[in-house]
């Protein structure tokens, strides 16, 4: 799918009295970002949804029929691009979104508010997906930060590891983990462990993710099983 950047006029956010220099910043970057405009022109509730479009169609995880779970699903701009990508139905649905808050119900998928972590959840995601384990689980999931380098580096590879653990309980064999990852020296011991349980893994930064930002992605297809 190739998205058409909108042709935009760099706009300035003034300082306001009761806006810090953080918040100024952030807004300036929202109104100046394409992808957020392009997010409202297409309906995307976040323009996260232009990642997940572009890794897509660079590694073709998304194939109609296929079940999928979206971790940390809200506000949904993954699940819709899922539920588009797969086929998804009302009748037919193939696609769960789930998360700690609570998601406006998105047409063509099953949401739920649950902790992943929960001991309830592979089997609560299981049943929504009709006695079925999924073929594809989608991690865009991030932790707060607490602007502490190290710490966020750790808290982030904590929750990712939590997310592999949880994919492995619930992937069919020849499954898709498709997970976001930062930059920080830990990362690579995941990686080599995702390399013993699936048959190729590959990481990629989508056009749509900031420059500045640390962050990739990684995608393991061909779940070896457990």
């Amino acid at each position: 799918m190739k998205e058409q950047m909108p042709h935009r006029i760099k706009t300035r956010v003034k300082t306001a009295k009761k806006r810090s220099l953080a918040s100024t910043q952030w807004l300036q970057r929202q109104l100046n970002d394409p992808y957020v405009a392009l997010a409202k022109q297409n309906g995307y509730r976040a323009r996260s949804a232009f990642k997940l479009i572009e890794l897509d169609d660079k590694f073709h995880f998304l194939v109609p029929g296929r079940r999928v779970v979206d971790l940390g699903a809200a506000p949904g701009g993954w699940t819709q691009i899922a539920v588009k990508r797969v086929k998804s139905s009302a009748e037919n649905p193939l696609v769960v979104g789930l998360d700690l808050l609570e998601i406006v119900p998105i047409a063509g998928a099953k949401t739920v508010q649950l902790d992943f972590l929960d001991d309830s959840a592979p089997e609560v995601l299981k049943e929504m997906l009709g006695g079925h384990k999924a073929d594809v689980i989608l991690s865009d999931m991030a932790p707060n930060t607490t602007g502490m380098k190290d710490i966020d580096h750790l808290r982030i590879m904590g929750l990712l590891e939590a997310a592999y653990a949880f994919a492995c309980e619930i992937l069919n064999c020849d499954g898709v983990f498709v997970a976001k990852i930062f930059q920080g020296g830990t990362e690579q011991n995941l990686l080599n462990e995702m390399k013993r349980k699936f048959k190729t893994v590959k990481h990629a930064k989508p056009p749509a993710s900031r420059k500045e930002s640390s962050e990739f992605y990684v995608v393991a297809s061909g779940f070896k099983g457990e």
